[in-house]
């Protein structure tokens, strides 16, 4: 009775509690033959290969007059500049991607860090200055971080190297890579297999207009390289992909719905037409001989990036940067909303540099993106409503039997091509 009456007047809770108390001291000794976990591993650097924000089209008129009939919305910013809504999107990732590296130590969580600790580096475009400033401003608010870039509109040979002479090149060794791209039935048996995509491509395009329009009547072909340039597409698929690009970059921009390929392009037709674009790149971008001699510029600063001292590095520069560096390591990825591997706007490669308990030091890979509806309502991201950035399988790179660890030696061979 003396026993219940104790019980009773500590409480249900409290009585759980000594009920379970003998449970508790057990589980220790019922374990105690268990090996102690493994330490965690740590990120301690962090380089960013990233696009741009969205941005018009490059030239005016978009499109030569033939694709179509319909005049070419209107943009606030000249012909391939930074938008405003497009640097609004990209300062969302930097306010995002700055939280994440101070919850992991890569920056002071108050202030501003060290001048040493991040390196900012931009290619001499307008829309890679402005997005690498919008990212920074964000990152670290008031801090007016250093951007390392050449005069607006100075070729910067780092993020074209093949076209600059940086690297030693071979053209016919690329057109061979392309070619081997398109295997094992040719680009005509390609661009036959996208017919259906290519005529929705005209129906937005062509409107009411039946004859005279679009993009599919051209047949497609590979354009051999020319000495310090690589191979290009002519043609339907050449044509779809720039056409493809313009509707998604007036979705991102968040451009009326009547706007977006003239009231005719869903969101679901944006993201199956992205297709074209992500195949534009395996084509011409991704394979190994194009890749690594194009990214030779860029090579040595991701080194730099997870070998040196600065902890954070980002690099503002195209999709091609992207999918050269996504050919060289074989990642694949797919931004909600687009097609597999299209980089997207404001898109970035986040590679990790992880050290063990023993020293060792790794590389995890990423694809941190917004979907394609966040890119166009520019909203604050959070928790609840976060990028998207799954960690990427590294193909042939394997460490410690976890899937998406590379050795950091074997990394950096991947990308110097050693």
């Amino acid at each position: 009775m003396a026993l219940k009456r104790v019980v009773l007047a500590m409480g249900a809770g409290a009585a759980l509690a000594l009920a379970l108390a003998p449970m508790v001291e057990a589980a220790p000794r019922r374990h105690a033959h268990r090996a102690p976990a493994a330490a965690p591993l740590v990120v301690d650097r962090v380089v960013l290969v990233m696009r741009h924000g969205v941005r018009p089209p490059t030239k005016t008129p978009a499109m030569p007059a033939d694709v179509t009939p319909e005049r070419w919305p209107d943009w606030p910013v000249q012909p391939g500049w930074l938008t405003p809504h497009g640097a609004l999107a990209v300062s969302r990732l930097g306010a995002w991607d700055g939280a994440r590296l101070r919850t992991e130590g890569l920056m002071p969580a108050h202030g501003c860090p060290q001048p040493a600790a991040v390196r900012i580096v931009a290619d001499s475009d307008q829309r890679t200055i402005a997005t690498a400033q919008s990212w920074s401003d964000a990152l670290a608010p008031g801090c007016a971080l250093s951007i390392d870039h050449r005069p607006q509109d100075e070729p910067d040979p780092r993020f074209n190297a093949i076209e600059a002479g940086l690297s030693p090149y071979d053209s016919t060794q690329a057109d061979a890579a392309v070619r081997a791209a398109t295997a094992p039935d040719g680009i005509g048996a390609i661009a036959a297999a996208h017919r259906p995509l290519l005529a929705r491509l005209d129906a937005i395009l062509c409107g009411a207009r039946r004859a005279g329009c679009g993009v599919s009547a051209q047949p497609t072909a590979l354009v051999p390289a020319k000495a310090n340039g690589r191979p290009k597409l002519s043609g339907a698929l050449d044509r779809a992909s720039t056409a493809a690009q313009i509707l998604l970059l007036e979705y991102a921009e968040g451009k009326p719905l009547a706007q977006v390929g003239w009231g005719r392009a869903s969101a679901a037709d944006i993201g199956r037409l992205s297709a074209f674009h992500a195949l534009e790149f395996r084509l011409l971008a991704r394979p190994h001989y194009v890749a690594l001699t194009n990214f030779a510029g860029l090579a040595p600063i991701v080194r730099e990036g997870l070998t040196g001292e600065t902890r954070v590095t980002m690099i503002a520069g195209h999709d091609t940067n992207v999918a050269n560096l996504g050919g060289l390591l074989d990642v694949h990825w797919q931004a909600p909303g687009l097609a597999a591997d299209d980089p997207s706007p404001g898109g970035a490669l986040v590679l990790e540099r992880l050290r063990a308990a023993d020293g060792a030091l790794f590389v995890r890979v990423r694809y941190r993106t917004q979907s394609l509806s966040q890119i166009r309502s520019a909203a604050t991201l959070t928790a609840a409503s976060p990028p998207s950035a799954p960690v990427l399988p590294i193909a042939g790179c394997e460490a410690r039997g976890i899937k998406g660890l590379c050795p950091l030696d074997q990394f950096l061979k991947r990308i110097e091509g050693q």
